[in-house]
C-alpha cells in the first residue's frame, strides 16, 4: 500500500523498525524542548500530514518502552486520524509519572499503524441473541 504524505519536519519519514514491525515511529517537531510535568498533557505536532484511501485509519498508539520508563503515553490511545483529516499530525501526550519529562526535537514520542476498518448500518431491533456471557462486563470473566 502507498500513503501520501507530507513532511515539514526537518525528520525522516516515518519508517518500520524491523521487518516485523506494525507501527511506525512518529518523531516530535519542535522549536524547542517541551517540558511535561507530571499528571501534564501536551499537543506534540510531528510536521506529518497524510492522506489516507478511505476504508483506512492510522491509529496513535504509545511507546511501550516510553511509557515503561517514564510514564509517558498517548492520552486518547489509540488516536485515530480519519481518512478525509488533512491537518498535521499531533499527539497527546500525558506524563502519568511523578516526574517532569523533556520532550526534545526528533524524540520518537508514539507510534502509527494503518489499519483497515469497516463501515456499520445499524439495524434497531427490539432484543439482542442471548449468550452464555449475557450482560456480564467489567472483569464479570474474573482476572485469573
Amino acid at each position: 500500500m502507498t500513503i501520501n504524505i507530507i513532511n515539514k519536519s526537518q525528520h525522516a519519514l516515518p519508517n518500520y523498525e524491523t521487518v516485523a514491525s506494525a507501527g511506525m515511529d512518529l518523531r516530535a517537531n519542535l522549536i524547542e524542548p517541551v517540558t511535561l510535568e507530571p499528571l501534564g498533557r501536551t499537543v506534540v505536532k510531528t510536521g506529518l500530514f497524510i492522506e489516507l484511501p478511505i476504508g483506512y485509519e492510522a491509529q496513535v498508539r504509545p511507546r511501550s518502552g516510553l511509557a515503561f520508563k517514564n510514564g509517558i503515553t498517548v492520552l486518547n490511545s489509540p488516536g485515530t486520524v480519519d481518512a478525509d483529516y488533512r491537518g498535521e499530525i499531533g499527539v497527546i501526550l500525558v506524563n502519568l509519572s511523578d516526574k517532569a519529562f523533556v520532550i526534545q526535537n526528533g524524540e520518537r514520542i508514539a507510534q502509527l499503524i494503518i489499519a483497515k476498518h469497516e463501515r456499520a448500518d445499524w439495524i434497531e431491533v427490539k432484543e439482542l441473541s442471548e449468550t452464555s456471557r449475557g450482560e456480564g462486563g467489567f472483569g464479570s470473566t474474573g482476572v485469573k
